[in-house]
C-alpha cells in the first residue's frame, strides 16, 4: 500500500500499488451476484508435481440471503474432518487493464506458493475480495499461480458490494475521517472491511491474515500464523509499525500542543502508527472485545480524532494507526521483517534528518512490501 498523501498525480500513483488485497475472482454464472465460493483441493505434496494448470473448481449454489450465502458457500466447502485451515484474505481491486497491477499480484501468488510449506493435514484457504470489474484478472491470477500448489487450498470469493451493503454504517464514518474525499483512491469501501471483518466472516472462521498484493514472501506463511501465539491478553490485531514518518507529519498539532508525546516518535520507545499490509485479524478476539466494538461506532471514533486532530488519507490504516494511539493494548506488534516496507517518499519531502530511525529494520526480511511502487529485491 502506498503510504503518502494521496491527492493529484499521487492519487493516480497510488491506484497502480494497492493490489488488496493489504487483498480477485473466478467468472460466475449469473446467479452468483452476490457472495461466491469456490474450492480445489491441492496436491499437498504427495505424487508427482502438475505440468498443467488444475481446472478452476465449479460453484456452488447461492443461498437464500446475501448474507446467510456466504456462511452455507464457506461450510460447503470444508476440507474433511481434522484438516486445520489457514485463512489468508487478499484483495484485488481496480485491477482491470493495469499491467502493472497483475505483475505485482503474480510476483506476491507465486512466491507465496513457493515458500508455503504445510503440515499433511493443514489446507491455505485464500478469500478474495473484490470488485466486480477485477474478477476475470483474478481467475487468470490464481491458475498461474496455484498451478504448482504443493499444497492443499480452498479459494473463496467475496463481492465487494454485499459486504460493504452488511456494514454500512462502520464504512460510511471511516470513508469520510481516513480518506482525502470522495472519488479519491482510499475512499473506496474496499479499503476499509478489514476493520469489521469479524461481523461478516462465518463464526466458524476464528483467525484469518490479510496482506496486500504489493508484497513478496520470502518465508513460509505458515510461520506468520504462529505470530498469533504471540499475542498479548486483550490484543485482536497483528500489525507492524508505519516505517516512514507519516504519522508525525499527520499529527503534527497534537504533537505540537503535547511536548514530549510519544505520539508520532520512531520505534522503538515511540509510537509511529501502523501499516496495514501485514494484518493478522483474531477474529474470535474483536468479536468478544467490547472495547474494539465500542470503538467502531461513529461517534466513539470520531471523538478519538478530534482529541489527536486527525484527518487521514489512507483508509484502515488509519483507524488502526489512530486507535493504537489511544489503546495500544488492542495490538500485537509485528516486527519489521514481516512487513518490510521499501517506500522513501518521505525521505523527500521534509524528513531526511530522521527518516532512518523510523526506516531501519534489522533481521532476515520475511515479507518485502513494495509500497509507493517500490521495486522489490530480487531473491
Amino acid at each position: 500500500m502506498a503510504r503518502r498523501p494521496v491527492t493529484g498525480t499521487a492519487a493516480a500513483g497510488a491506484a497502480g500499488v494497492m493490489v488488496r488485497p493489504q487483498p480477485c475472482a473466478l467468472a460466475a454464472a449469473a446467479a452468483l451476484a452476490v457472495l461466491c465460493a469456490f474450492y480445489y483441493a491441492g496436491s499437498g505434496g504427495v505424487g508427482p508435481a502438475r505440468t498443467s494448470a488444475p481446472p478452476l473448481p465449479v460453484a456452488v449454489a447461492v443461498g437464500e440471503s446475501k448474507a446467510k450465502a456466504g456462511e452455507e458457500l464457506l461450510a460447503a466447502a470444508l476440507p474433511p474432518a481434522g484438516e486445520a485451515e489457514l485463512h489468508v484474505l487478499l484483495v484485488l481491486a481496480k485491477a482491470e487493464r493495469n499491467a502493472a497491477l497483475r505483475a505485482k499480484a503474480e510476483g506476491a501468488l507465486r512466491s507465496l506458493v513457493r515458500f508455503g510449506k504445510l503440515g499433511p493435514r493443514q489446507a491455505l484457504v485464500l478469500h478474495l475480495l473484490s470488485d466486480a470489474a477485477s474478477k476475470s484478472l483474478g481467475k487468470a491470477l490464481l491458475r498461474d499461480a496455484l498451478r504448482q500448489a504443493p499444497f492443499k487450498y480452498k479459494i473463496v470469493f467475496h463481492d465487494v458490494d454485499v459486504l460493504t451493503e452488511k456494514l454500512l454504517p462502520v464504512v460510511e464514518t471511516m470513508q469520510r475521517l481516513f480518506s482525502a474525499g470522495s472519488g479519491t483512491y482510499y475512499s473506496d469501501s474496499i479499503f476499509f472491511l478489514s476493520l469489521a471483518m469479524h461481523r461478516v466472516m462465518p463464526k466458524e472462521i476464528s483467525r484469518i491474515i490479510q496482506v496486500d498484493l504489493d508484497v513478496e514472501y520470502r518465508t513460509n506463511i505458515r510461520e506468520l500464523f504462529e505470530e498469533f501465539d504471540n499475542f498479548p491478553e486483550g490484543a485482536v490485531i497483528g500489525i507492524a509499525h508505519e516505517m516512514q514518518p507519516v504519522y508525525r507529519h499527520i499529527l503534527w498539532q497534537y504533537r505540537k500542543e503535547h511536548p514530549g508525546t510519544r505520539v508520532g516518535e520512531p520505534p522503538p520507545d515511540g509510537m509511529p502508527g501502523f501499516n496495514s499490509g501485514v494484518l493478522l485479524l483474531d477474529l474470535e478476539a474483536m468479536r468478544h472485545s467490547d472495547l474494539y466494538n465500542r470503538l467502531l461506532d461513529p461517534g466513539a471514533i470520531q471523538q478519538l480524532a478530534n482529541k489527536f486532530h486527525f484527518k487521514g488519507h489512507l483508509g484502515d490504516q488509519d483507524f488502526f494507526s489512530l486507535v493504537g494511539m489511544e489503546h495500544p493494548e488492542l495490538f500485537h506488534i509485528l516486527d519489521c521483517t514481516w512487513n518490510r516496507q521499501l517506500c522513501t517518499w518521505w525521505r523527500e519531502h521534509g524528513y531526511s534528518e530522521i527518516f532512518d530511525r523510523y526506516f531501519r529494520c534489522d533481521g532476515h526480511i520475511k515479507i518485502y512490501h513494495g509500497n509507493c511502487n517500490t521495486p522489490i529485491p530480487e531473491e
